[in-house]
């Protein structure tokens, strides 16, 4: 009797464990033949599955155009059947805005010849990748199951590309992480802005280059023109407002960190400082605060020490 038991409770338990596991991704038409699936502005979690990012498709009469697959083959699986249930086109390109997990390790579920990137993307992808996927596992758990880094086949350049019906244009950036696609389908308007641009919620800051080299491109990247934004984290937008909100967030850490590291404030010190009311609205500052501390308040520091005179 006691054995009916357990194999009952373990034939119902099962379903209920798989369907928790299975990412209910929305799709929402921003433009014509264009879809977007809009990440949660929260951190990688075991209840989200990691899905945080924004992630998107455009079917064009030669094949479909995915930008970004997500944070592991499960959300890749999802994202490719998602497709097949608007479109019997193949997906033919598949671009791949930077080596960041939630952005590209989804790609399993895409034909590997369609996998493409600029070619500084690959080689971050190749050397971090592994790591990416142990933190990953790590942070998600069995969402991750059977995820492994998959290198993109084809290589991006920056300038104008022609998919079937859409004229795009390539642009590359370096402020997130050093090598960061940005990509405009000039066709209908539509400016993936990828990481480059957060919205409400607070940028991250592993691999940047600093909060200068990212406001200078950020100015570059305000002047392009577009009808919609799709920003990596964050809802879309169509006017300038996320780009005045993320100047204004970089000013207020520029302004912390070198006032902070005038006044020799410790790392702790600058992690806890307030956040003004004004980002109440902006998800993760906090988290993020403390985390950006750790990446760059100690190159505002030695900034501090070298204008110390010299006894």
């Amino acid at each position: 009797m006691s054995r009916f038991v357990v194999v009952l409770v373990a034939l119902v338990w099962l379903p209920i464990i798989q369907a928790d596991l299975r990412y209910q991704l929305e799709l929402v038409e921003i433009a014509p033949n264009t879809w977007m699936v809009e990440g949660k502005t929260e951190n990688f979690s075991t209840k989200n599955g990691g899905n945080i990012v924004n992630t998107a498709f455009i079917v064009t009469d030669a094949g479909v155009v995915v930008i970004d697959t997500g944070p592991s083959l499960r959300y890749g699986d999802a994202l490719h059947d998602a497709i097949r249930g608007i479109t019997d086109q193949p997906v033919t390109l598949v671009m791949l805005t930077h080596h960041h997990p939630d952005h590209v390790f989804g790609s399993q579920a895409f034909p590997e010849q369609a996998l493409a990137a600029l070619p500084e993307t690959r080689a971050m992808l190749e050397a971090s990748g592994d790591d990416f996927a142990e933190n990953m596992y790590r942070m998600v758990g069995d969402w991750m199951r059977g995820t492994e880094v998959r290198l993109p086949t084809r290589e991006l350049q920056p300038g104008p590309l022609t998919v079937g019906d859409h004229e795009f244009q390539l642009y590359r950036f370096t402020g997130h992480t050093g090598a960061d696609l940005v990509v405009l389908d000039k066709t209908t308007g539509t400016l993936f802005a990828s990481d480059m641009v957060f919205f409400d919620r607070a940028l991250t800051t592993p691999q940047s280059l600093g909060l200068d080299v990212w406001k200078e491109e950020l100015a570059v990247l305000s002047e392009i023109e577009f009808e919609r934004l799709v920003p990596g984290h964050g809802p879309l937008v169509t006017d300038g407002q996320a780009f005045a909100q993320m100047r204004d967030y970089m000013t207020w850490l520029e302004t912390l960190f070198t006032e902070s590291a005038a006044q020799g404030l410790t790392l702790n010190e600058v992690m806890n400082a307030p956040i003004p009311e004004r980002f109440a609205g902006v998800a993760e500052a906090r988290y993020e605060l403390i985390r950006t501390t750790t990446h760059l308040y100690p190159r505002y520091e030695r900034a501090a020490l070298s204008m110390l005179p010299v006894e």
